[in-house]
């Protein structure tokens, strides 16, 4: 069974950094998509970055192009967010997101989620 569970949020400065962290377990085969999502309060979930495992490239959404990096340990079955030049729009609930499938492009759907981790952005 597939699981997915995000940690390292917290709550950062404008302009700061933060990395995000999503384990991941249970997978049948290698091949598959890891996402990323948030949701603020009030509005709609956001897809923010999908990264395809068949060959190791990833789509990012334009409000958060060049600030955010997707990487991952294969040894520890572990996929990050490292978020850079963080804006108050950003604050949000982070989602890791999975599924035996190739994307093209963020947002979607996707069988297997996260809780979610906090992220607070202010002074």
């Amino acid at each position: 069974e597939v699981q997915l569970a995000e940690s390292g949020g917290g709550m950062v400065q404008p302009g700061g950094s933060l990395r995000l962290s999503c384990a991941a377990s249970g997978f049948s085969f290698d091949e598959y998509v890891i996402a990323w999502f948030r949701q603020a309060p009030g509005k709609e979930r956001e897809g923010i970055s999908c990264s395809n495992t068949i060959d190791g490239i990833t789509y990012y959404a334009d409000s958060v192009k060049g600030r955010f990096t997707v990487s991952s340990d294969n040894a520890k079955n572990t996929w990050y967010l490292q978020m850079n030049s963080l804006k108050p729009e950003d604050a949000a609930v982070y989602y890791c997101a999975a599924d035996y499938e190739y994307c093209t492009k963020v947002g979607g759907w996707y069988d297997y989620w996260g809780r979610g981790t906090q992220v607070t952005v202010s002074s």
